[in-house]
Order: C-alpha cells, then structure tokens, then sequence
C-alpha cells in the first residue's frame, strides 16, 4: 500500500492527535495555526485515507486488574505434517488459518503479530496474574491443533509504552 503524502501540518495534526484525541478542532485548528475549516478538511482527509484508523480509550491494565504482561512466541505444526494435512483436506482450513481465527477470540491476546524466524507468532498477552496466565496457557493457546510449540517471556519493567507513531 502507498503511503499517502503528508506535509508539514498534517504531520503536526497527526502529532497533536496522538498526544491527546479528544481535542476538539477548534483546539487542533489554533495549535497548527489555521481557521477550523481546512483544519476539518485535512483531518477528514487523513481519515479517509485511512492514515487515523480510530479514535479510542487507552486504559491502564494494571488499574484494571490485568498486571502480568506476557510475551508468547507461538510455533505451529508445519503444512507438510499428515495429521494436519488431514484435517485441512477434511475443511477445516490450514493450520495457520485456523489459528489466525482462534486468537481473534481469546480477550486475553491484545495483539497478535506473525513472525519470521523461528516462531510463526508473537502474542502480547495481559492477564491478572500467572494464575491467569497458567488457565490462559493450558486450557486455551496449548489445546489449540495446530500450536507445536510455546516460548512465554514476562514484562518486568516498563520502560516505554507509547501508541504513538513517529512522524518524520
């Protein structure tokens, strides 16, 4: 996909945005000094285009309760494996397909990359604690067909945690 061109005021709309969605744009308008009009233009613009995605809520996960955050690597049964090629003859779709499926379902999974390397996935993964996480593991992501193999890593520390994208 081409990247859509952005001049120097999109790039600082799309800077104020970042840092706080929920100004109004009047507010976006006087911080990249123009009226409102062209400032709801370029705006309506950069959404059109897909450039903003959405408008959200970023929550706190510890104050919500979730504070044991997980790295999970996930390598699955390869194509070549007859009992999986069975299934995949059978209609129930390829391995990789499945799992994609799957995870769009499991809350506990907020993103979900797939990979190169030696893993096929890397699963960001907020519960309450590793109790939780032990339930998430043993009776959801390993019962899973097509899942060979798991590697969890644990946050200690968060040293930078942004949404924000940057803008050069």
């Amino acid at each position: 996909m081409a990247a859509i061109s952005l001049d120097k005021i999109d790039r600082r709309i799309l800077a104020i945005l970042q840092a706080d969605g929920r100004l109004t744009n009047q507010e976006v308008a006087e911080r990249v000094s123009l009226s409102p009009s062209p400032c709801l233009r370029r705006i309506r613009r950069l959404e059109q285009a897909g450039v903003i995605r959405q408008y959200v809520a970023l929550l706190d996960p510890d104050k919500l309760g979730l504070g044991l955050l997980a790295y999970v690597n996930v390598r699955l049964e390869k194509h070549g494996d007859p009992a999986v090629a069975g299934a995949a003859r059978a209609g129930a779709g390829s391995p990789r397909a499945n799992f994609a499926a799957s995870v769009t379902n499991w809350p506990e999974v907020v993103a979900c990359y797939a990979m190169t390397g030696d893993m096929d996935y890397l699963l960001r993964v907020h519960v309450e604690d590793m109790e939780h996480f032990s339930r998430f593991m043993m009776e959801t992501l390993l019962r899973h067909p097509a899942v060979l193999d798991v590697k969890s890593s644990f946050a200690l520390q968060k040293l930078k945690d942004t949404t924000a994208l940057p803008l050069v």
